[in-house]
């Protein structure tokens, strides 16, 4: 059979498929269509597009009227004569480095080790994924049992009055640990699952080749889970980005905490109430964001291609 003769057939198929849809079938399938689309341009890209326009305007948030452009003057204040942007970026980057090399290495291990169906290992299985499920405000709080100047169970074990979530020379650090310790688990459960669905027989055949556990692993294992490495690299760099909830329950993002998310809020939300530059700030964190998934996406279509 020929591929013409294969693709008239089909067709044909899909014309005969498409008369028997009725008015009800051609209703329900633009209702799916339609209403997630509408939600999304609503809720995603109309806001986006928004904040892209505020950032070249002045606006105290009241009056439409009293909205001013500024052209990038907004960007302009940003990188000179604002104190916590270039902090804030400092700190965004040491969160990631400290993501990516501290609790995404420990998930990996925990993954490895669990993978082993060893004995309890759904308890701990349970154990580490806990933490994930509670949100970054509440671990915020757990910690602070942790941390506490007067109370705290590292005070009072070491005998010290560190104040780890008032000191700016450690509380940047403090947080990025109770961070890790939920960040941990979820990156444990995405290198579990895949390494639940690697074919059994890369790992016969390189114990047949005579290659250890750890050689199997970094030349075999682990090159075979590329998609699921590009998927942790960038959710680490997203929530390296949006983090946010931890350092406003500390100190607002304060005193030695600037991250541009919480300069977004202390702008938009807080006393200055300037929609405008706070806008230009939320640019500028999705400019960063979008890169990074840009190339997530070229390397997922390229890996298609193949």
């Amino acid at each position: 059979m020929s591929a013409t003769t294969s693709v008239r057939r089909a067709r044909r198929s899909r014309a005969r498929v498409e008369k028997r849809r009725g008015p009800r079938d051609r209703l329900v399938i633009g209702l799916m269509i339609g209403i997630p689309t509408v939600l999304v341009v609503w809720l995603v890209w109309l806001p986006a597009l928004g904040s892209v326009l505020l950032s070249f305007t002045k606006w105290n948030g009241f009056k439409f009227s009293a909205i001013q452009w500024v052209g990038t003057q907004n960007y302009v204040d940003i990188a000179t004569i604002y104190p916590p942007f270039w902090p804030a970026i400092r700190h965004n980057l040491i969160w990631l480095f400290f993501l990516f090399v501290l609790p995404t290495v420990l998930g990996i291990v925990l993954a490895v080790v669990l993978d082993r169906e060893m004995w309890g290992s759904r308890f701990y299985q349970t154990a580490f994924y806990l933490p994930v499920v509670l949100s970054l405000a509440l671990v915020g709080f757990i910690w602070q049992l942790f941390y506490s100047t007067d109370q705290g169970l590292i005070n009072e074990v070491f005998g010290s009055k560190v104040d780890w979530y008032g000191d700016p020379d450690v509380n940047l650090w403090a947080v990025l640990v109770a961070t890790a310790w939920r960040h941990t688990g979820y990156i444990m459960l995405i290198y579990l699952a895949g390494l639940k669905g690697i074919d059994a027989s890369l790992r016969e055949a390189a114990a047949v080749d005579g290659a250890s556990e750890v050689k199997t692993f970094f030349h075999v294992i682990f090159p075979v889970m590329r998609p699921i490495n590009m998927i942790v690299l960038v959710i680490v760099v997203i929530e390296s980005l949006r983090a946010f909830d931890l350092v406003w329950i500390v100190n607002k993002g304060r005193n030695g905490l600037e991250l541009i998310s919480a300069l977004v809020s202390q702008n938009v939300i807080g006393e200055a109430t300037r929609y405008g530059f706070g806008s230009a700030l939320a640019v500028i964190m999705m400019v960063i964001s979008s890169v990074f998934i840009a190339i997530y996406l070229r390397i997922v279509f390229r890996e298609e291609r193949r």
